[in-house]
């Protein structure tokens, strides 16, 4: 079974085509800047090198029409037709409670998935768009929806329910959702495997940390606290958006700047976080070379970013009982050893000890990093959202034929 995996932003796809039978990526690529000038396609076959195409994309349709387009070109593509696309597997960022697992596509799950869009504003428009591509471009194809919310919607209501009235929650679903959930899903179950342990018997933190960054109590395979909330706003500090945050704070900003609630949503997740702090960036690596040039704000702003981490662990660790396994993954987790060295830094007490060395030569791979007497294991995992997208393609698509036999034995 081939899957085409789609990642739709507002001004992006990001795209992989995956033979799911042997795991395997037989392209991968991204169409970015559509709806402006000089569109950008990257396309990279599996045995090919990679390659860019300038050219004029409109929007989503035409970004869909070219990535098939390249998929099934003579020089450049990986199939000979169509129908080698056994399913679409669609990212789509906000399912809220109506969506507690993946989903196949038909009318009603769209209407629903639009009901959706008031909690995503940001994210879910474009996901929808990519499905309307993909049902116009390739008709009688199924399509699946993967959501990043459906990971934690296990959750215990203790744990995602706010203290605010109770009636908000039942009129206007206002509760924890948590994000990333593909990435976390994936991430502690290849620690288990390494670990060479059930995951039903570990407890397990999940660090995802990239521009956007969150993390998850895995207790047992379920997600039991994760730090996103009812948007992705809430939780740790990231490159731009704020984290936690006293709520009083933007209500008095507010009132003395005179923002309107669109400013005022703009300067919380645009310019805040590592961005807001520094006054440099919002990216990592020009954080932690400014803090080493001693420029003491872009220092500070690491010393938070980190300190918000280390305290989700201790916090974490208390809401399951103990930690076996601290995983570190995304773009900052993967590649930045002077994180992830700051974040466990005076945790030995949870029994979480980095070899330094070990630490220093993990950028990008999947290894342990744990000193030999830690009694906590703490790995570097890169993510493979697509993967779990895909995989979750080809069961859904498989139930659903499963479904439809049985329904004729009838």
């Amino acid at each position: 079974m081939k899957i085409l995996v789609l990642n739709c932003g507002s001004s992006s796809v990001k795209y992989q085509f995956i033979d799911i039978d042997k795991s395997y990526v037989l392209a991968k690529g991204m169409v970015s800047r559509i709806g402006m000038s000089a569109s950008v396609l990257v396309h990279k076959p599996h045995d090919r090198p990679e390659i860019t195409i300038s050219g004029e994309i409109l929007d989503h349709i035409v970004a869909v029409e070219h990535v098939i387009a390249i998929l099934l070109s003579p020089n450049h593509g990986v199939m000979k037709d169509k129908s080698e696309i056994s399913a679409v597997g669609h990212r789509v960022v906000h399912g809220g409670e109506k969506f507690p697992d993946s989903v196949l596509v038909d009318r009603d799950v769209m209407q629903v998935l639009r009901s959706c869009i008031e909690l995503a504003p940001l994210h879910n428009p474009h996901n929808i768009r990519g499905i309307n591509a993909c049902m116009q471009i390739l008709p009688g194809i199924p399509q699946v929806a993967v959501f990043d919310t459906a990971f934690h919607q296990k959750m215990p209501p203790f744990a995602y329910i706010y203290g605010i009235p109770y009636i908000l929650y039942k009129k206007y679903g206002i509760r924890r959702y948590g994000f990333h959930g593909t990435s976390h899903f994936y991430v502690s179950r290849r620690a288990a495997r390494i670990m060479r342990r059930p995951i039903e018997e570990l407890k397990i933190i999940t660090c995802h940390l990239g521009n956007g960054a969150s993390m998850t109590a895995v207790k047992g395979g379920i997600s039991v606290d994760t730090s996103m909330g009812f948007t992705p706003l809430e939780g740790l500090l990231m490159g731009t958006r704020s984290g936690d945050l006293d709520p009083a704070i933007i209500l008095h900003v507010m009132a003395r700047e005179e923002l309107s609630l669109h400013e005022a949503n703009t300067l919380l997740n645009k310019h805040s976080g590592m961005q807001g702090i520094s006054g440099v960036s919002s990216d990592m690596r020009d954080i932690i070379a400014e803090s080493q040039k001693g420029n003491t704000i872009a220092q500070l702003a690491l010393d938070v970013y980190c300190y918000r981490i280390r305290k989700y662990i201790g916090a974490y660790a208390a809401a399951m009982g103990g930690l076996d396994a601290l995983v570190f993954t995304a773009g900052i987790g993967e590649n930045s050893p002077v994180v992830r060295k700051k974040c466990c830094e005076n945790l030995e007490f949870l029994g979480i000890q980095i070899d330094d060395e070990k630490n220093e030569e993990a950028i990008r791979v999947e290894t342990e990093i744990q000193t030999d007497d830690s009694s906590v294991k703490v790995l570097c995992i890169p993510t493979n959202e697509e993967l779990v997208i895909a995989l979750d393609t080809k069961r859904i698509i498989e139930e659903a034929k499963e479904r439809k036999e049985m329904h004729k034995g009838l």
